[in-house]
């Protein structure tokens, strides 16, 4: 077994200048090259079975040979920075009991080939290890090593020996330790953090008086004042300064003096502590210092840089992890200008990397607080302020952007340059009220020439536009007769268009153009186009709009009113900028135009009042009604926004959600003439919803996160990590073109023909008093602005629109003062800025507090380009040759659920083992702990599939979403979209209960522990589940009409429920039996048969008696049962029986194997009697049971007591007669499982702590053709074997896995073929931990085709002789995966040694 991929904390970081940065994850030691862009450039695994923890590099070496260099030529920095020969880095890799030496080389001609070498074995010592470093006088390789007993020994690096060990005197244990050592052993010393809350300094090489190594050396100095153990201790000579972080969640400064240098100084006899920084929420992991900056990290995911030279106040808040705090920090040296790297690595995998410019770093103190300072522009206006918009909204930068604003008199101001200047002069309709909307375009046949726009609304209906460098160049328009409730602006497909809403639920609409003339004058055309009327409501305006182009459908526009709903209008046919109002309604009506002395077509005040005067039943015909609506679907508080991002759409109001959804073709049969007369039925589908943070009910918009801000996944193959990649417009527009495939699909915006995942996103909104950018992914602030709340006019600068960057600027108005959150002459930045997020992600966390469960989806094979397709007329050699292409873009699809709430859906490339985060879902409001997946082969193709995925956990919680994978082209990695289907909690169950008040209310701290699919059919999904209150209940799940249904209960166990499994017999009739096992904590299994239960089901109830009391209960452990696997063995020419074998980890460490003998109903009848299904009475022996049911009794048990050090958390079936099981022992163990033993097969130390999960599939490895010096290797995945459960138990419905006929005493035979049992009779083994519709392989286990189709047990022992003299016979290897997870995740590849065996194939 070897590890294919790993996630687990990043515990060690160091910076090799400020040009490389080492992490340490688990055993592996990876390098990242900072410039010219952070990247990955080397990875190693060093340390074995132990998780690195330091990382201490030595000088710097030429390398003159350019490998393997004898001996070590040291070099000054600047000198070696004008050399372009390579050079390399010794490191001193260490953590747990081990230490290990490696080699970083560098090739600086071109920057780019670096590598790591191991240079000796693996040091064990004794002891933990907490500090290591080298003396740099020496001229042999020695290392002074600190162990956590309060001892120092010095170690030859060549040979691995201990030189000399020296202890203190005071013999307690360390929590933390720091080395400063110099040229020899003599000058060392040693500051150690104790358990007692104390730093003790001494001095391992000795003082004058002694130097032997029997005598413990005394302790020099002492420093008190934590009431916490001390976990880090940072020194800047320098200053003399020492800082420590600790357990009582403070850091503290000393002032030591002079400690270590060539006479080993012990510092200051009073050390006395300068300063005390309390501002973390929880424990202090880390901290380092700098000459004007002390940085800090800890528990609560917070990297703290304070000012250590003033006030001692927290200056910035770097935060990028998603939860379990930080565990690593590294600050590098700096450059000549003082710009510095900080980087910090969390619990949840990932790694962070900023930017600290030096002019930040040498400022003088500022009090800066947790919200930015806001600053006054010094509105001078009689009027007050009520409307302020950016005039150029990502077209220009900060210092650029020009700020418009209409006060209550009437009047526009802009603000540019410092200074305020009036636009446009009231007139006296548009005082007392006044909407506003600007917009920045480009003038036509001029795309450098760019025009802010500005649109003003009164009471009275009317509306100027004007262009605000040309203002008397204005036109008036008329929005009919009432008050103009909103104006927006919308640019689609290079066209403009003015949206007003005006009374009774009318908008009014125009296409603008804008002309610019030879002698620099501006033209504006105004052309009037039939306007939209809204659904009619209380609250009938417009508040949001987006205009979507698509060449076959022409305009669709998606609005949203006030009163919370989502409109979708189509327009007629393809509309252009020569002709854009003329509207088919029986003849061709221009509406609203005259000519001016240009020939231009210009709209006037008069055009609007024409319509007004027409008929109404004409009116009414000219008006665009919705094609489909969502009524009142974000409350009654409004539509805040709504934008479109690669054929989705956005949606923000006032009720705290965020609303995915996407614009779908209706159903032929439900498609109706609509109002303008087309055929096209087009309707609304919300995907998913998303809610912001608790309290944060008033959400603004949607931000985009762009590709190259530190979002992205850990690198794939052939990419560089940060995955910088730029979106291109014509993409989007291409996003919405609906062929004639798509058309066979149903869909909208090419979703048939290719699925595009959903964007990566952060909200916009107001939470209580501050304005506040929160992203839901990682669930923390990313800006946070005190401007008093949401009634006020705002507007956000970013440098592009619609995409967060990590950084933006906010104008608003508060209590008649126009403030910014900057100085309009200082551009924002991310770098070194109080409560911002940014940097680079270099490696994207997962989960920060532990993964419960996951599950594996299934594999998607990417495609490079169009020359992969072949024809199946090729020749075989070039279809093989495709596949492998193929296989290099493959990727595992695995969906995880954490104890931080969230669903992961997770690509991992096993061959390189690349990890991409896909999607992210956080509705759950407790810890998940078991998923479960339900697939369709119907549904599933090589580069695109879906399943249903239900998750269930804490708050008896369970949610369904429907996931859609498919393959992104461009980006060339996966992509997934999530669907949202149905929700439960059964505490909202009980409040619909009429009868409630004679009922006691479900516990509120019930949890589901596990789930398992025990039926399904064409209409819904059957699912059981554990309960944590000793309830085992019974849920229906409906995709269809999205509801998720109680359907019974039964507290037969009176104990918490852990773990499920289900199985599905079938005899030789054609009649099949559902089988259902339960374990709890009282270390029993009980056997329920469900075969009538479910046999008339429904989908939302069932009226067929349910069992109250199971079949048959085994004791199979001490306590608790944490995981089962079930298997079924046919007994070959017995149809009337066979054998169930039931496999059991628990909290004893026990492993136990038990086998179930299962007669069928002699009659024939499935479900038994209906009398003892009803009734309860215990399990009856097997001779006094009736002939019409289903009887069973416990055959052959086997035990392992020791199987594991610790409970066994989690058990799969990988092959019949191979079992998978982990342990928080930290071990992955294989089992060869026969009639009479369990024979332990293989063992791997896992980098995972508190595993709780696994998930096991089977793949086989093409080796090449025989005699073949470079051999390929090709994965193929054969099948699923127990994945599509998300615990320790297994899914049930049953997957064909292959047929083994048994000719010896064996039930399962470790080759896998030709045994029989011992009674004589063949069985055949089949594997019971999936359904037939849930195969990889697309076939079902009824079919007799599939019967020959997975012989994946088999050695193959016919050869193909043509095939052969061709020479083109295969080496197949049979191999298996396992993911297990925990406190992070590992993906083992296990090869033919343990149980696979190898076969010949051509």
């Amino acid at each position: 077994m070897e590890t294919a991929a790993l996630v687990a904390p990043v515990t060690a970081l160091e910076f090799l200048r400020d040009e490389f940065l080492l992490t340490g994850e688990g055993p592996v030691l990876t390098a990242y090259r900072l410039l010219p862009h952070p990247t990955a450039c080397a990875s190693q695994s060093v340390l074995q079975h132990y998780r690195i923890h330091g990382i201490r590099p030595r000088s710097l070496v030429v390398d003159q040979a350019q490998s393997h260099a004898t001996g070590p030529n040291r070099q000054r920095r600047d000198e070696l920075s004008s050399t372009s020969e390579p050079y390399y880095f010794d490191l001193a890799v260490f953590g747990g009991k081990a230490l290990r030496l490696v080699r970083f080389h560098v090739n600086q001609q071109d920057g780019v080939h670096q590598h790591l070498e191991i240079l000796d074995a693996l040091i064990e010592l004794q002891d933990w290890t907490l500090d290591v470093r080298w003396l740099v006088g020496d001229e042999h390789s020695f290392l002074c090593v600190a162990v956590a007993h309060n001892k120092v020994l010095l170690l030859d690096a060549v040979t691995g020996n201990v030189v000399v060990q020296r202890s203190c005197l005071e013999g307690c244990l360390l929590y933390s330790a720091l080395l400063l050592v110099h040229k020899s052993w003599a000058d060392t010393v040693l500051v150690g953090g104790t358990v007692f809350n104390q730093m003790v300094l001494w001095k391992p090489g000795g003082t004058d008086k002694s130097n032997s190594c029997e005598d413990k050396a005394p302790v020099e100095r002492r420093l008190l004042g934590h009431t916490g153990v001390i976990f880090s201790i940072s020194y800047l000579r320098e200053k003399g300064w020492l800082a420590s972080a600790s357990d009582d969640r403070s850091v503290r400064l000393w002032d030591v003096g002079d400690l270590g240098g060539p006479r080993g100084n012990c510092g200051n006899l009073n050390s006395t502590c300068l300063m005390a920084l309390y501002g973390h929420q929880a424990r202090v992991f880390s901290v380092c210092l700098s000459s004007r900056r002390a940085f800090s990290a800890g528990e609560d995911g917070v990297c703290l840089v304070w000012d250590v030279v003033g006030s001692g106040k927290v200056v910035a808040m770097l935060k990028g992890h998603r939860a379990g705090g930080v565990r690593g920090l590294a600050v590098s040296e700096g450059t000549e200008v003082g710009d510095r790297w900080v980087t910090t690595g969390g619990a949840d995998g990932g790694v962070r990397l900023w930017r600290m410019e030096g002019s930040e770093d040498s400022k003088e103190t500022k009090e800066e607080t947790v919200t930015e300072k806001l600053i006054d522009l010094k509105f001078p206006g009689p009027g007050l302020p009520k409307v302020v918009c950016i005039a150029r909204d990502g077209q220009g930068s900060w210092s650029q952007s020009k700020f418009v604003v209409c006060t209550d008199q009437g009047e526009v101001y802009q603000y540019s340059g410092g200074q305020w200047e009036v636009v446009w002069t009231r007139t006296p309709e548009f005082q007392s009220y006044c909407v506003m909307e600007t917009i920045t375009v480009s003038v036509k046949d001029s795309d450098s020439t760019k025009i802010n726009m500005c649109a003003v609304g009164n009471l009275n209906g009317s509306i100027y536009v004007f262009a605000i460098s040309h203002p008397q160049c204005g036109i008036l328009l008329s929005g009919g007769s009432g008050k103009i409730h909103s104006l927006i602006f919308q640019e689609a497909n290079n066209v403009l268009y003015l949206l007003a809403s005006g009374a009774e639920g009318v908008v009014y609409r125009w296409f603008v153009k804008v002309n610019l003339k030879q002698n620099s004058s501006l033209s504006l055309n105004a052309n009037p186009l039939p306007p939209f009327l809204l659904r009619p409501c209380a609250k009938c305006w417009l508040t949001a709009a987006v205009c979507l182009y698509s060449t076959s459908l022409g305009l669709l526009w998606v609005c949203g009113d006030r009163r919370g709903s989502l409109l979708l209008f189509q327009e007629d046919g393809k509309l252009t900028e020569n002709n854009p109002s003329v509207q088919r309604t029986g003849k061709d009506v221009p509406i609203g135009k005259k000519k001016n002395n240009d020939g231009d077509v210009q709209c006037d005040k008069r055009g609007s009042r024409i319509m007004e005067e027409r008929s109404h039943e004409e009116v009414r015909d000219l008006m665009l009604r919705p094609l489909s609506c969502l009524f009142g679907v974000h409350g009654k508080q409004g539509v805040t926004s709504v934008c479109e991002h690669q054929g989705l759409l956005y949606s923000c109001g006032r009720d705290g959600c965020v609303r995915i959804f996407k614009v779908c073709r209706t159903s032929p049969e439900k498609v109706e003439e609509n109002s303008i007369g087309t055929k096209c039925g087009l309707h609304l589908e919300v995907l998913r919803v998303q809610r912001a943070c608790k309290g944060m009910e008033w959400l603004e918009r949607v931000l985009i996160l762009e590709p190259h801000t530190p979002d992205n996944g850990r690198g794939g193959p052939g990419e560089d990590t940060n995955g910088d990649y730029k979106t291109n417009k014509s993409r989007l527009l291409e996003k919405l073109e609906v062929t004639e495939k798509v058309d066979e699909k149903q869909t909208f915006g090419g979703e048939g023909k290719k699925r595009e995942g959903e964007a990566r996103f952060v909200i916009v909104g107001f939470h209580a008093v501050h304005f506040v950018v929160w992203d839901p992914v990682r669930q923390e602030r990313l800006l946070a602005v005190a401007c008093g709340g949401g009634h006020r006019s705002w507007s956000l600068w970013l440098p592009r629109k619609g995409f967060w960057p990590g950084y933006g600027a906010l104008v608003f108005i508060k209590q008649g003062d126009v403030l910014t959150s900057h100085h309009p002459g200082e551009m924002p930045s991310w770098a070194g800025r109080p409560v911002r997020t940014g940097g680079w992600g270099l490696r994207e966390g997962i989960h920060g507090r532990g993964i419960g469960c996951l599950c594996r989806l299934g594999r998607i094979r990417g495609v490079r380009n169009e020359s992969q397709t072949t024809s199946g007329s090729e020749t075989e050699g070039r279809a093989e040759e495709e596949d492998v292409e193929r296989e290099e873009g493959s990727w595992e699809i695995v969906v995880t659920g954490g104890e931080d709430t969230s669903l992961t859906v997770l690509a991992i490339h096993p061959s390189s083992g690349s990890i991409r985060v896909l999607s992210v879902v956080t509705d759950h409001i407790s810890s998940i702990r078991t998923v479960v997946v339900v697939t369709r082969p119907e549904e599933s193709s090589n580069d695109e599939f879906s399943a249903v995925l239900v998750s269930a956990g804490g708050r008896a919680q369970m949610q369904c979403y429907r996931l859609l994978i498919g393959w992104d082209r461009q980006r060339l990695l996966p992509s997934c979209q999530v669907i949202q289907v149905a929700g439960h909690r059964l505490d909202e169950q009980w409040e619909r209960r009429r009868n409630r008040h004679k009922t006691v209310k479900m516990d509120p701290e019930t949890r589901y522990m596990d789930a398992v699919v025990v039926d399904r059919n064409t209409d819904c999904v059957i699912l059981a589940l554990a309960c944590s209150d000793g309830a085992l209940r019974f849920f229906s799940v409906n995709e269809v009409r999205r509801q998720i249904d109680f359907l019974w209960e039964t507290f037969y166990h009176q104990r918490c429920v852990l773990s499920l499994a289900a199985c599905t017999l079938e005899d030789g009739k054609g009649k099949k039996y559902t089988l259902l096992l339960s374990a709890a904590t009282d270390g029993k299994i009980a056997l329920w048969d469900l075969t009538e239960a479910f046999l008339s089901s429904s989908g939302t109830s069932s009226k067929a008696p349910t069992p109250q009391s199971p079949c048959l209960n085994i004791a199979v452990h001490q306590s608790g049962v944490n995981s089962l696997a079930v298997w079924v063995e046919k007994l070959g020419q017995l149809k009337s029986s066979c054998l169930v074998t039931v496999a059991s980890g628990g909290d004893d460490g026990q492993l136990t194997v038990s086998t179930i003998r299962m007669q069928y109903p002699e009659d024939g009848n499935a479900g038994g009697s209906r009398e003892l299904s009803q009734i309860p009475q215990p399990p009856v022996p097997m001779k006094t049971q009736l002939q019409t049911r289903l009887r069973l009794h416990l055959d052959v048990q086997s035990h392992l007591p020791e199987a594991h050090a610790a409970p066994v958390t989690a058990l799969k079936l990988l092959s019949p007669g191979l079992l998978v099981s982990t342990s928080s022992d930290q071990r992955v163990c294989l089992w060869k499982v026969s009639s009479t033993s369990i024979v332990h097969s293989g063992v791997l130390c896992s980098h995972v702590a508190d595993a709780s999960g696994l998930a096991v599939w089977e793949g086989k490895m093409i080796m090449g053709e025989e005699g073949d010096k470079k051999r390929r290797g090709r994965i193929e995945c054969e099948q699923e074997i127990s994945t599509w459960k998300g615990k320790e138990s297994q899914m049930g419905l049953k997957t064909l896995c292959g047929t083994l006929e048994s000719n010896t005493g064996g039930r399962t035979s470790e080759e896998g073929a030709g045994v029989e049992t011992g009674g004589g009779e063949p069985r055949n083994t089949l594997s019971e931990t999936g359904d037939p519709a849930s195969m990889t392989s697309g076939e079902r286990a009824d079919d007799p085709a599939a019967e020959s189709s997975h012989q994946a047990w088999e050695t193959e022992t016919e050869e193909n002789s043509e095939s052969c003299s061709r020479g083109m016979k295969k080496r197949m290897r049979q191999m298996g995966w396992v993911l297990v997870c925990g406190q992070g995740l590992q993906l083992v590849r296990v090869t033919g040694d343990h149980g696979f065996g190898d076969r010949d194939e051509t």
